[in-house]
């Protein structure tokens, strides 16, 4: 789940925003905390592990006869 949050962070925050010195990107960063802390939403799992492994094989046999 802390690989999720900083996906939101880097989505949300860092790829969105222009940052033209380290200390605008470290406020902008410790904002989005605050805010984000203010309201905090839990994560949900939306498939099963049966799902999601089954995605992952589909992926893995798509790639794997690729022929690159």
């Amino acid at each position: 789940m802390v690989e999720r949050w900083f996906g939101e962070l880097t989505t949300k925050k860092i790829k969105r925003g222009a940052h033209t010195n380290v200390q605008n990107l470290e406020r902008d960063i410790r904002d989005w905390i605050v805010l984000w802390n203010d309201n905090p939403r839990p994560y949900v799992w939306v498939k099963t592990a049966d799902q999601i492994l089954a995605s992952i094989a589909r992926y893995c046999d798509r790639i794997s006869n690729s022929r690159h």
